[in-house]
């Protein structure tokens, strides 16, 4: 199984972001699917069967001794000219440490990880129809910049993560320009942890 480990948003924050997108799509890039939506804490590639077992027990403990915190979506930000993304706001060193814990499971459930880049929250909107072309993931975002310029601005209503989600990815199989991967939820643990400072 193809697998990352993900915050994924609420449908309540997830249509707030589509009608502040309505103005802005058009076919400059490959626009990410509403249910595509999620924030990857962890992107685990590959899986074999025999280590789902103890995968799924070091997540579940990872979730266990993580609080609920809350996020939001704000802003936008981009990769090179490869990507446009939204960003979050909110418990963000609570999302970093749930993604280094989310890694470290994954790590020590004999998962092959590679190495650690300190953790940016980016929700992923599109994607450069020029992607091998001139480089796009090194440029300097210029192409991009109406969109970025549009959403600067943009926050969304705050919301209490939960849950950590284990989410399979299915790539395209049909050969059809433009068709996404389709993911879906395969496990997912909720937020036990107290709030720092409690009790």
């Amino acid at each position: 199984m193809r697998l990352f480990v993900a915050v994924l948003p609420p449908a309540s924050a997830a249509e707030e972001l589509a009608r502040a997108l309505q103005a802005l799509r058009d076919d400059r890039l490959r626009w990410t699917g509403q249910a595509g939506w999620h924030f990857t804490l962890a992107f685990l590639g590959e899986v074999r069967d025999e280590v789902l077992p103890e995968l799924h027990t070091r997540l579940e403990r990872a979730a266990h001794r993580t609080a609920p915190f809350a996020l939001r979506l704000h802003g936008a930000g981009h990769f090179g000219d490869r990507a446009l993304w939204v960003g979050a706001a909110g418990g963000i060193d609570a999302m970093r440490m749930l993604s280094e814990r989310a890694e470290a499971a994954a790590r020590r459930a004999g998962v092959p990880m590679g190495r650690h880049h300190r953790y940016t929250p980016h929700l992923t909107l599109g994607r450069s129809r020029d992607i091998g072309r001139d480089h796009p993931e090194q440029g300097s975002g210029d192409g991009l910049r109406p969109y970025l310029e549009a959403l600067a601005s943009f926050e969304g209503t705050a919301w209490p993560v939960t849950e950590l989600s284990l989410v399979r990815s299915n790539l395209p199989t049909s050969g059809i320009p433009g068709e996404q991967p389709r993911y879906e939820t395969v496990a997912a643990w909720p937020l036990e942890g107290r709030p720092e400072g409690s009790g």
